[in-house]
């Protein structure tokens, strides 16, 4: 337990959440608890609880937020199907740190297929629990009784039950889970598996779902912060005279934060151009083109992640290795909606509504921020308008929450596009060093995988390889984030989208030499039988037709090629298939469809998890062939969309997903799996449209142009 974090005791929990029936579940082993059920319960110990009121309705509460993924309606879907309750008789609490028990996120596309077993576990409990009561009020035995719609009943004789809400009746009960509870089989589920309209749907069509920056509170001043002009620029003297002259306006200046605090946000801002400040900055030591060479001078000792057979000997009896560098820049989250935070500071107490995915981390940085313990902080999460990552560091919350405090007023900091751009924690610039080789027999025999702070995600090697070795120079956290001059973070599956570039780019290139079809290739060197059902399927969905790349090319200088590549991701396996066209005088490629199929277990809501697979193959467009942050030393050079090309509607493909049914495996991860390998499947296809391979993201024009002239000349 932090030293941070204050233990309360049961019945102060449930004085918290209300009476009723409660159900916690906890997060230690159940050893654990069996020897002392009398201890204090701590939030962190907890990771999903549920309340069934009087009224008969369940509140869920959970420390996820809702940011465009749907997993407000996907965790009330598993609540109702455990409970035997419809789902318009659930209620979600997102978020809200003082009525959610404790969350370390929502990232990693973790919220189903980790924080989702816990809450099946709570709501089966709390059903147990019911059933035991209306056994004791119906005078039956347990084994007689059915659960449908919130209602207790004797089977066979539907009049004799009793509603959840009259057994909830002037009860204060709470159960601890600290074993496995027994779920509903797939056979039985009559909320999960379907598409119901999403519970945030009605709010965000109408214009009525509010989001941090729509907050208001009595009395509240707008921020306006002076920020560097680059990374690692230092303040020296700073005049803010002539903004404290403007009428209305307060200068804020606390250590190294300085603001303009006003009722009219616009005016706040004109105030702060007025403010004189003088800044020191270091000189550039390199810009996007040279960070590569940069990175690899600053490569942290490797990990090893797999080390197996005689890698020597491969490299000796092959007649040919392919030794290939694969690159990739920073790229910006770029939500439509900015970072916001509104704070207010009385009685002790700070209240922070913030645009984070990260309510219980970003308290406790507010709290070490004002000097207060973590249980006078509360964070209270609104919709996101997007996050990918980008939205867990909290820098908004942390300044909201310290002008608030200087002032003694509400205050609201919502970034501007620039400061977005600023203040982003990037994707990181990576690259790829591999080489590997292949046999007569289209059988691949070595493998020697070097990646640089991309880190391990998707880095694992799932082809039958059995000379082979993957090393990890740094990642985009610890060892080696010094390298970088500003914020790197998570960005939609961190790592493994510059990972299977590599590896999907490097196995099309040997099944090429080899004379091979690619996907025939793939499968030769797949003994992994869920890798080779969503390939096969995906070739299915597709129309894949058999032949050895590259073969799309024209004497028109247009070329029309196909591609596949897989990957696998969050527990999920992931197949993608895509035709592109290339005009090869502009360098232009237009991706013109795509199949993807996806085997991600249990699927909770098959419409949710197909908008998750659309969502992430429409933004991989971006990172597949514009986004990359121009940048000199600590100067970013991009600051609104002007110059930062974010996919467009009009870049849309045809798109056909399937999901591969597997109802052997609880649920996977589903928000970040599809977006992995499309670097790949475009890279290959535009491999075989023109017979060039791209060693970089993004495929830009210029880069397209240079590749194809390479290999004609």
């Amino acid at each position: 337990m932090s030293p941070t974090t204050r233990g309360i005791d049961r019945r102060a929990f449930l004085k918290m959440v209300g009476g009723g029936i409660v159900v916690l579940v906890t997060a230690r082993p159940a050893a654990l608890l069996s020897q002392d059920r009398r201890r204090p319960i701590y939030p962190d110990d907890l990771n999903a609880y549920l309340r069934i009121g009087e009224d008969g309705r369940v509140t869920i509460f959970s420390g996820k937020i809702e940011m465009g993924q749907g997993v407000m309606t996907s965790q009330a879907q598993m609540a109702a199907e455990e409970l035997g309750v419809a789902l318009d008789a659930i209620e979600m609490v997102l978020g809200d740190t003082d009525r959610c028990p404790w969350d370390m996120g929502t990232f990693g596309s973790l919220t189903t297929r980790m924080f989702g077993p816990a809450l099946r576990a709570a709501a089966a409990e709390a059903r147990a629990v019911l059933v035991r009561l209306a056994a004791k009020e119906l005078g039956v035995a347990k084994e007689r009784l059915v659960v449908a719609d919130g209602v207790v009943s004797v089977a066979g004789e539907p009049d004799r039950r009793v509603t959840f809400g009259e057994l909830a009746r002037g009860k204060a009960i709470s159960r601890l889970v600290d074993e496995e509870a027994v779920l509903r089989s797939v056979a039985d589920f009559q909320v999960m598996g379907r598409s119901p309209e999403r519970m945030d749907s009605p709010a965000k069509v109408t214009g009525a779902a509010e989001y941090a920056a729509d907050v208001r509170l009595p009395g509240m001043l707008y921020a306006s912060v002076l920020r560097p002009p680059s990374h690692g620029a230092t303040l020296g003297a700073v005049d803010p005279s002539p903004a404290a002259a403007v009428p209305g306006a307060t200068v804020v200046r606390l250590d190294d934060l300085v603001a303009v605090l006003h009722a009219d946000p616009e005016t706040a801002e004109r105030a702060l151009r007025a403010v004189r400040a003088e800044w020191r900055e270091p000189a550039p030591p390199f810009d996007d083109e040279t960070v590569f060479d940069h990175l690899l001078g600053s490569a942290p000792e490797p990990e090893v992640k797999d080390d197996r057979g005689d890698r020597r000997a491969a490299r000796e009896a092959a007649s040919r290795v392919f030794e290939t560098a694969y690159r990739k820049g920073y790229v910006a989250h770029a939500p439509m909606e900015p970072h916001a935070a509104l704070a207010r500071v009385e009685d002790g107490k700070a209240t922070v509504w913030a645009s984070t995915q990260t309510p219980f981390p970003t308290r406790d940085r507010i709290a070490e921020a004002l000097g207060f313990r973590p249980e006078k902080v509360r964070v209270v999460t609104p919709y996101l308008g997007g996050g990918f990552g980008g939205k867990s560091a909290g820098r908004q919350a942390i300044e909201a929450a310290r002008l608030a405090q200087a002032a003694g007023r509400p205050v609201q900091v919502a970034w501007s596009r620039a400061e977005e751009f600023f203040y982003d924690t990037f994707d990181p610039a990576c690259l790829v060093k591999l080489a590997s080789a292949v046999d007569s027999d289209g059988r691949i025999t070595l493998w020697d995988y070097e990646v640089y702070f991309a880190g391990d995600r998707g880095a694992d090697l799932y082809y039958d390889v059995p000379n082979a070795r993957v090393r990890v120079f740094g990642s985009w956290r610890g060892a080696g984030s010094e390298a970088h001059l500003f914020g790197v973070g998570p960005w939609r599956a961190p790592g493994a989208n510059m990972n299977a570039f590599a590896i999907e780019s490097q196995v099309d290139s040997m099944a090429a030499a080899a004379g091979l079809d690619p996907l025939d290739f793939r499968l030769r060197n797949l003994s992994d039988p869920r890798m080779r059902r969503v390939l096969e399927t995906v070739a299915e969905t597709f129309g894949w037709q058999a032949a050895a790349a590259p073969g799309g090319r024209s004497g028109r200088g247009t070329g029309r090629g196909r591609g596949v590549a897989c990957a696998i991701d969050a527990g999920t396996y992931v197949a993608l298939m895509a035709e592109v066209a290339v005009d090869a005088e502009r360098g232009a490629v237009r991706v013109e469809r795509i199949a993807c199929a996806q085997d991600m277990g249990i699927v909770v809501s098959p419409e949710g998890a197909t908008l998750q697979m659309e969502g992430c193959l429409t933004m991989g467009l971006g990172y597949v062939l514009s986004e990359e942050l121009r940048f000199r030393g600590g100067k970013i050079l991009d600051k609104n969309f002007g110059t930062y090309d974010l996919a467009r509607f009009s870049w849309l493909p045809e798109i056909r997903t399937v999901l591969v049914e597997n109802h052997e495996l609880a649920p996977q991860g589903g928000g970040e799996p599809a977006i992995v390998p499309l670097g790949a499947v475009v890279a290959n296809a535009v491999f075989d449209a023109t017979g060039a391979r791209l060693h970089r993201l993004p495929m830009t024009p210029e880069r397209v142009r240079e590749a194809i002239g390479a290999v004609a000349g």
